[in-house]
């Protein structure tokens, strides 16, 4: 009897641009301050693309970056590409498509919309395509550039985002092997006004006035998105745990979306976990978006903090509204 097949990750990478915004910098633009951005967000710094540099440019090093680090060098093996993104080049075709040209693949190409939980959306999406059979080896890829989005007017959200991409080589294995032991995903088009970028779309087309308007621009109302994000951790987090039959007392590490410090720290209080079981890196690169995950796991991998059989959950929560989770259990070589 065939066994199933399950998924690993094989590699991992990651990549942000070269140009650092500090908070002081930021005070130069808007009526803020370090220890005002600092206080109410975690962040002291972040990473930011310059002139031509976009979302498919991030994507491609952080790709590169991951298939180095699964040792591949028949890039043909790769069955498929998988971008999540909220900030594509453009509305098309896909960022994953200029991606893949830019990585030199010839495998299928597209793009997943789930904003912050892009990457969690992913790993569900890249688990269950290798879990069917169909594919073997697939390329995930969590990139933003939402500095292109952004209203340096606004100090409410322009001290929050920075730019990123992480990436994933999920590939397949005997089910007993499997690294990604589960995923819960979830969404509420019921909240689509609390966080978004109303232009752009056929909803409202680029126009003199819509720029006038500044509809270019996220939209967030911060209230509310920090009770949402605690709450959707929370479920996601039993949820799932339920899913994968373990308890939160195994858990290793929970990387949670690096929206805000203040999120992070109210919603590990609200599971009963202590700090040191929850990763952040907040501070160095702000809120990528569907980046701010892989980038997180890449640097614990980098710095070798993850040993072999650790159970980590990843959360992502996000507009639309959107939230998931992922339970991985990491393995040999660093990978899960």
């Amino acid at each position: 009897m065939q066994r199933r097949l399950g998924a690993r990750i094989s590699g991992i990478g990651s990549h942000v641009p070269p140009r650092k915004l500090t908070n002081h910098d930021l005070a130069k633009l808007v009526d803020t301050s370090d220890e005002w951005i600092a206080s109410r967000t975690g962040i002291s710094t972040r990473h930011i693309v310059e002139g031509p540099e976009v979302t498919s440019d991030l994507a491609a090093e952080a790709g590169r970056a991951a298939i180095a680090s699964a040792g591949i060098s028949d890039f043909s093996t790769i069955d498929l590409l998988l971008v999540a993104t909220g900030s594509p080049d453009m509305l098309w075709p896909s960022t994953a498509c200029v991606t893949q040209a830019k990585l030199g693949l010839s495998c299928p190409a597209l793009d997943l919309s789930a904003a912050c939980s892009g990457f969690v959306y992913g790993l569900a999406v890249a688990d269950a395509m290798v879990s069917s059979g169909h594919y073997r080896r697939i390329l995930l890829i969590g990139a933003d550039a939402l500095s292109k989005h952004v209203n340096w007017q606004d100090r409410a959200t322009c001290v929050l985002f920075g730019d990123g991409a992480g990436a994933a080589v999920v590939e397949a294995v005997e089910d007993g092997e499997a690294g990604i032991v589960a995923s819960l995903l979830g969404a509420d088009g019921t909240g689509v006004d609390m966080l978004k970028i109303p232009a752009g779309g056929n909803a409202i087309p680029f126009s003199h006035e819509v720029v006038d308007a500044k509809l270019q621009y996220i939209s967030m109302n911060g209230k509310e998105v920090f009770k949402f994000a605690v709450r959707a951790t929370n479920d996601a987090v039993r949820g799932v745990l339920g899913r994968a039959g373990v308890s939160i007392d195994e858990i290793r590490y929970l990387l949670l979306h690096q929206a805000n410090q203040r999120i992070t720290t109210a919603a590990a209080e609200s599971l009963g976990l202590p700090t040191e079981k929850v990763a952040a890196n907040i501070d160095k690169y702000g809120n990528t978006s569907a980046a701010s995950i892989p980038l997180l796991l890449d640097e614990l991998s980098r710095e070798g903090k993850l040993e072999k059989g650790d159970l980590l959950v990843l959360v992502g929560f996000g507009a639309g509204l959107t939230w998931g989770a992922n339970v991985v259990r990491w393995t040999e070589g660093g990978r899960s």
